[in-house]
């Protein structure tokens, strides 16, 4: 699979996207993917379980938020 330093992992969906699309999508997905900070231990250790579900590798917790990425109030 062809990946590039422009469109990062999403080289895997081809040239049939566009890369306007793609490079989007990448900044989405690296965003999703690195550990976040808890809402409610505060330590940076939440990673997504699926769309809108989150866990805490440090307190266990389990909760939902939004989709793609965290936003703490």
């Amino acid at each position: 699979m062809a990946r590039t330093k422009k469109v990062k992992a999403t080289g895997k969906y081809g040239a049939g996207y566009g890369t306007n699309v793609r490079i989007k999508l990448a900044s989405v997905e690296l965003k999703q993917r690195k550990k976040q900070t808890c809402p409610f231990c505060k330590k940076p250790g939440v990673k997504r379980r699926s769309a809108g579900i989150w866990n805490c590798t440090k307190c266990g917790k389990v909760f939902a938020n939004n989709a793609y990425y965290l936003v703490n109030k």
